[in-house]
């Protein structure tokens, strides 16, 4: 699983629509193609970058190609997502704690020059 590929896939509406599909149920791709204004090769395309992704899996019987939603990468994405988010708030937590500090030291300044 690689983040970028589950980013990129999760970028175009269409493959969300696909995967909100899949996530009632395993389909076939011609069930998955038949609500899209679209080709049946422009929704294939949009199916192999989701199966690139990781988050569909193909199953083939005779004819049919049955299509099924894999939630590890969304999970995976989710946890980096997370971790990046506590990162970054608790650098901001720092820097807002440094300019308060900045900002207390400049008044206390401000406020002696003032005094006679």
């Amino acid at each position: 699983m690689d983040l970028d590929d589950t980013l990129v896939a999760l970028a175009d509406g269409t493959r969300r629509n696909i995967l909100q599909r899949l996530a009632a149920g395993d389909a076939r791709v011609t069930e998955i193609a038949a609500p899209f204004d679209i080709s049946l090769n422009s929704v294939s395309k949009h199916i192999r970058i989701l199966e690139r992704a990781g988050l569909v899996r193909r199953r083939v019987a005779g004819r049919d190609h049955f299509l099924s939603l894999d939630p590890a990468p969304l999970d995976a994405a989710a946890a980096w997502m997370q971790r990046e988010r506590a990162a970054w708030t608790h650098r901001l937590d720092r820097l807002e704690a440094a300019l308060r500090a900045e900002d207390a030291i400049a008044k206390a300044k401000a406020k002696s020059r003032r005094k006679p």
